[in-house]
């Protein structure tokens, strides 16, 4: 699909069809796990600092590093989650990823916790990369989340019921193009390895590659915020599985943790 159909749809999926502010506290109880293991992840790593959320949704990450003491730009492509974000009391301003409106070095981290799933060119991923890593002090950390190719390609197959695998599935698996049949309006399925490569590519240093949800992130799709006991299940899977090859594409996200040369 070319780039800027893609972002149409972008678009209009956050704007009309699906409710972002609510995702990661009371949608499911996927939602507040991929929260709580990615702030988990950023503060292992992140003390305090200039911090900013690029492709930052609703600000619901944002808002809790800002809880935590840190200070907090959101840039995002959708202006309703500009003013979601806004309502949470982050600073929060429309724009792109490709191109961030800042000068070199204005940050200490850069979260890019959707931007890469929602492009499906490398050299636009590079692009995004490579912005996050000007606009973020050498040293600096950059947090990149990717959607794991695995779990994409499993639940497209499991949708097969003749045990004939199509072009699409081939695609899925071999090169991370979405299938056209999905409603999300995915651009690309990373693997840790390609995730990693892209960072490198774009002059970070990788240090690690996690899963962010575990093997228990999907089960949780379906369940309410209530089950607190499955949850934490699931959690201890998480932080058990986070760096563990093979395990880590069991969860729905995977985040590449970076720094700047």
């Amino acid at each position: 699909m070319d780039q800027r159909e893609l972002d149409e749809r972008i678009r209009d999926y956050y704007e009309e069809r699906f409710d972002e502010s609510v995702r990661l506290t009371t949608r499911s109880a996927q939602g507040p796990l991929e929260h709580q293991r990615i702030q988990e992840l950023i503060a292992e790593h992140l003390a305090e600092g200039r911090v900013i959320d690029v492709g930052g949704g609703a600000g619901v990450h944002a808002r809790s590093l800002l809880d935590r003491g840190h200070r907090v730009t959101l840039v995002d492509p959708v202006r309703g989650h500009v003013r979601s974000a806004a309502e949470r009391g982050v600073d929060a301003r429309v724009g792109d990823a490709r191109s961030l409106p800042f000068a070199a070095d204005s940050f200490d981290a850069a979260l890019l916790l959707g931007p890469l799933y929602h492009l499906a060119d490398r050299a636009e991923r590079l692009q995004a990369l490579g912005e996050a890593a000007r606009v973020v002090r050498s040293g600096g950390w950059v947090f990149v989340a990717g959607l794991s190719r695995f779990v994409g390609f499993g639940q497209l197959a499991l949708g097969v019921t003749d045990l004939h695998l199509d072009d699409e599935h081939g695609a899925l698996l071999e090169h991370g193009t979405p299938s056209s049949r999905g409603r999300f309006p995915a651009g690309h399925f990373h693997t840790a390895e390609s995730l990693a490569e892209e960072a490198v590519s774009a002059g970070l240093d990788v240090l690690e590659v996690h899963g962010v949800e575990g093997p228990g992130g999907l089960l949780l799709e379906g369940m309410p915020v209530e089950e607190a006991a499955l949850t934490q299940a699931a959690l201890q899977l998480a932080r058990a599985g986070s760096t563990v090859p093979g395990i880590r594409e069991l969860s729905p996200h995977l985040l590449a943790v970076c720094r700047v040369r």
